[in-house]
C-alpha cells in the first residue's frame, strides 16, 4: 500500500493508490478502509503530518510533514497558492444528461480543440456527500487544459486547482459536462475499477514555495499520468 517516491528528514511524498484514505477518517475508530498516514507512521516509526489530502477514490502524490516545523512550512505555501498541483483526468465526452432540469446551468457547449485552455470560477459549497454551487460557497478557481482524445477513446485533461475546496476538480469538469471516468457521484456512468476514479494527482511544483529547496525538496515532482 505504500509507495514513497521522496523522503528526507523533513518530508516523506507518496504515491498514494485510490481507494486509500489519506488521513483517518472523523469515524477513526469504526471506519475499516486503510489509511495512508496511519501506515506510514508504523513503518517510519516518526510522527507525521499531513500537508494536504487526497480523496479516498482519487490517486497520486500527495505530501506529509515529518516534523512541526516542516509542516508549519509547507502549510503556509498551501494556503499562499505558492505550491502548484496537476491532476490527470479522463472524462467522456460532453454531455449534460447528469444534471437535473431544475439545477441551475447554462450548459454551454465547448469547442474542444487540443491544446486549448480553460478558467473556471464558481463558488462551491460542500454537502454530505459532494460539492455543488451557491452564492454561500467559497470562491473556487481552476484552471484545466484539454489534451486530446487517448487510445480508449477517454478525453484527457491536466486540470490545477488553484483554490483548495473538497472536491473541487471532480465538480469543476462535472457541471461543464465532462464527469470524471468512474465517478458516478458527479454523473458518470463508466465503471473504473473499485472504489477509484480516472483523476490522479501526478505533478507537484516546488519551485515558488519560499524555504522549499532548502528543506531538500526538489523544485518538481512528477509520477506517472493516466
Amino acid at each position: 500500500m505504500i509507495h514513497i517516491v521522496f523522503e528526507n528528514a523533513n518530508f516523506v511524498i507518496c504515491d498514494k493508490q485510490s481507494g486509500v484514505l489519506s488521513t483517518p477518517s472523523r469515524f477513526e475508530e469504526d471506519d475499516a478502509r486503510l489509511c495512508l498516514g496511519t501506515e506510514l507512521q508504523k513503518v517510519l516509526k516518526v510522527q507525521i503530518y499531513p500537508v494536504h489530502r487526497l480523496d479516498y477514490e482519487v490517486s497520486g502524490l500527495v505530501v506529509y510533514a515529518k516534523n512541526a516545523e516542516a509542516h508549519r512550512k509547507a502549510n503556509a505555501w498551501f494556503e499562499n497558492k505558492q505550491v502548484t498541483k496537476t491532476y490527470r483526468a479522463l472524462t467522456t465526452g460532453q454531455d449534460y444528461s447528469h444534471i437535473p432540469a431544475n439545477v441551475a446551468n447554462p450548459r454551454t457547449q465547448i469547442d474542444l480543440q487540443e491544446g486549448r485552455e480553460f478558467e473556471w470560477n464558481s463558488r462551491i459549497l460542500r454537502g454530505k456527500r459532494r460539492a455543488y454551487e451557491s452564492p454561500q460557497g467559497k470562491p473556487s478557481r481552476t484552471l484545466a487544459k484539454y489534451l486530446g482524445v487517448d487510445s480508449q477513446g477517454y478525453h484527457k485533461w491536466d486540470v490545477q486547482p488553484v483554490t483548495g475546496r473538497s472536491h473541487q476538480l471532480r465538480f469543476d469538469l462535472s457541471r461543464h459536462g465532462f464527469p470524471i471516468v468512474g465517478d458516478k457521484l458527479y454523473g458518470s456512468s463508466v465503471n473504473w475499477g473499485e472504489q477509484s476514479i480516472a483523476l490522479r494527482s501526478y505533478k507537484i511544483d516546488f519551485s515558488q514555495a519560499p524555504g522549499a529547496m532548502a528543506l531538500g525538496l526538489p523544485s518538481e515532482l512528477e509520477i506517472t499520468s493516466l
